[in-house]
């Protein structure tokens, strides 16, 4: 991981849920691994103390595209508000992964600034509960002026846990964005220290496509902050932020 200075213009994406296993840190790394493909490198931040992001990033591989990392061990040390941090010129997004069971003075400072917040959701009674709590909570402690989007996560097709998810989530003051299937090929790329679009695309075209509308949802809130940028060899890549559907990724 790089060692960086300050910064104060970056997109922010905060990945939130105060339900432990619900698939931040997946969501949060294979979002990451799309980013360092197209350009310019990324950063994933970990507020984890568990630091299951920066295992992650340990495993990377040294010929991988290139990921910035902070710990939880310097944000400890230098505190949250301490963001932004001064990156690269270059640097297009900021990627924060979050620990389970925040208070609402740390749901204040991990959205401080944020200019996204995605909100992972299990199919399960329980956590559909727990998030729909979360989801009122975090509405009011951030004034509404957040986009904030949910993400049914480890769904199996044709279920019922799937179609009640799907009928309260409905309910939801937020919209639904993506639904992503319960897929050992998230657990396969994570092992190797790669996210699914680093993996043959032969291997991952359904769980590519169901990550599409994540990456359109992102186009919709950022796209307009962006700074122009040189080309290069990921431009058969789509656009940071905007949707892979019908492009060509790297085998």
């Amino acid at each position: 991981m790089t060692a960086l200075p300050y910064r104060d213009d970056l997109n922010r994406i905060v990945i939130l849920n105060p339900k432990g296993g619900c698939g931040k840190t997946t969501l949060a790394t294979n979002l990451a691994s799309y980013f360092a493909l197209r350009g310019p490198a990324p950063t994933l931040i970990d507020t984890d103390p568990r630091g299951y992001t920066t295992r992650w990033l340990e495993r990377r591989p040294p010929d991988s595209c290139r990921i910035n990392g902070i710990t939880y061990d310097k944000l400890a040390m230098h505190g949250r508000r301490s963001w932004p941090f001064r990156m690269p010129k270059e640097a297009g997004a900021l990627i924060i992964d979050t620990p389970a069971g925040p208070g609402k003075r740390e749901i204040t400072e991990l959205t401080y600034n944020a200019d996204c917040i995605l909100v992972p959701v299990l199919p399960s009674a329980f956590d559909v509960q727990v998030t729909a709590n979360f989801i009122a909570e975090l509405l009011l402690l951030t004034d509404f002026d957040r986009p904030v989007g949910v993400i049914a996560n480890r769904t199996r097709k044709n279920t019922r846990s799937l179609a009640r998810l799907m009928q309260v989530l409905t309910s939801f003051e937020t919209p639904t964005i993506a639904v992503l299937r319960d897929s050992q090929n998230y657990v396969h790329a994570a092992d190797l220290g790669l996210g699914i679009y680093e993996m043959p695309r032969h291997l991952v075209k359904q769980d590519l496509e169901q990550m599409d509308p994540i990456i359109n949802w992102l186009d919709r809130q950022l796209a307009t902050r962006l700074e122009p940028r040189p080309m290069s060899r990921f431009d058969s890549l789509p656009r940071l932020f905007a949707s892979s559907t019908g492009l060509s990724r790297p085998d």
